[in-house]
């Protein structure tokens, strides 16, 4: 029986862990190229069993953050290289996330000639910080027409094959957070009449269009995806189908046999009905279910032993502790985030974070 130590750190397939650097928007990406500020950060962490990157876009249109990292352009192809080079030196995995945020974005931030897009012209109104003009609203977007979507999932899986050519061991789809594949599955957000809106089945077609697209290019052992049940963040409603919604997903997905569900659980455990659902997507999903939202060390050690999951990523602790593995192997303190410097160019917050010392 593995000890309450050990069990966080036991392997699982190919990774040496099952500790999970959770996926974080940090804005270091000057003109949306990575560069080796980035490259030093995720590998200072590459102890991790599984790196997620923070948010990239697929697409110019999906740039709606200042600073965030593309993987469209050879520049960042190259760019992104570096860091998975970095992390592989030191023994550790890598995902890239795949991030369009839609609706949730600022014209101030994207390219000249990118356009925001959405399932429908419906603005998410709210609040976004652009370094040229500091906080303004979200833009309204133009509601995606039946060829740009074919259009957007060539970009997902054209940037899939880009993320495996810069060194990428796969990819996670963000299906969350209400960026623009969960859009499409909130009935406050998409109001088509198309085959992508109405039914449950109609409003998750593009998450599975795309989910299917991406692993049959890359493999579907190097595909995951990321979901955020009951979670309002970017002014996604809650809706009466959410757990139908959600239960459909997970056996779509494991149809497709992708490797993982990455589940922001926190919102679903506030309710019953959240509960259960989280129970029946462990039952219909039979990839590796990770977890987040909040957990410590002893919350993800009972999630595991319980097998509620199989893994589980943690945010905060990941940005100001870089050997967060070595300091769940040896119970030692955990430093805390300066939330002032998440999202701040420079290294400040960044990499400067440094590991435990007696």
């Amino acid at each position: 029986m593995a000890t309450e130590s050990n069990i966080l750190l036991s392997p699982l397939q190919h990774f040496s862990n099952r500790i999970v650097m959770a996926p974080m928007t940090r804005s270091r990406a000057i003109d949306n190229i990575p560069n080796d500020l980035m490259a030093e950060y995720y590998s200072q962490r590459a102890t991790a069993g599984l790196i997620i990157t923070e948010g990239t876009s697929p697409s110019p249109n999906g740039l709606g953050y200042p600073r965030i990292p593309g993987i469209f352009s050879e520049e960042q192809i190259e760019g992104w290289r570096r860091t998975t080079d970095a992390v592989h030196a030191k023994g550790g995995k890598i995902f890239i996330q795949f991030m369009h945020v839609g609706r949730v974005g600022s014209y101030e931030n994207l390219p000249e000639g990118a356009t925001l897009v959405a399932p429908s012209a419906i603005s998410a109104f709210g609040d976004m910080f652009t370094d040229t003009k500091g906080m303004v609203k979200t833009d309204t977007p133009e509601a995606i027409t039946p060829d740009s979507i074919k259009d957007t999932i060539a970009e997902f899986v054209q940037s899939a094959k880009n993320a495996i050519a810069a060194g990428f061991d796969g990819v996670e789809l963000h299906s969350a957070n209400g960026y623009l594949l969960e859009q499409f599955l909130n009935p406050n957000a998409n109001t088509r009449t198309d085959e992508y809106g109405g039914s449950i089945e109609n409003r998750a077609r593009f998450v599975i269009e795309v989910t299917k697209a991406v692993a049959d290019a890359i493999g579907k052992d190097k595909t995951g995806i990321r979901f955020s049940p009951y979670n309002d963040f970017n002014t996604m409603p809650p809706y009466d189908e959410v757990y139908e919604t959600y239960e459909y997903l997970a056996k779509e997905m494991n149809k497709t046999g992708i490797l993982y569900i990455h589940l922001l659980d926190g919102a679903a455990r506030k309710q019953q009905k959240g509960l259960e659902l989280i129970s029946a997507m462990r039952a219909y999903f039979n990839g590796i279910l990770i977890l987040n939202s909040g957990y410590t060390k002893e919350r993800a050690t009972a999630a595991i032993e319980s097998n509620e999951a199989d893994m589980v990523s943690f945010g905060n602790l990941y940005i100001s502790n870089p050997d967060l593995v070595n300091r769940f192997e040896n119970d030692q303190y955990l430093t805390q985030a300066e939330e002032s410097t998440f999202y701040t160019p420079g290294e400040k917050g960044y990499t400067d974070y440094p590991v435990y010392k007696e």
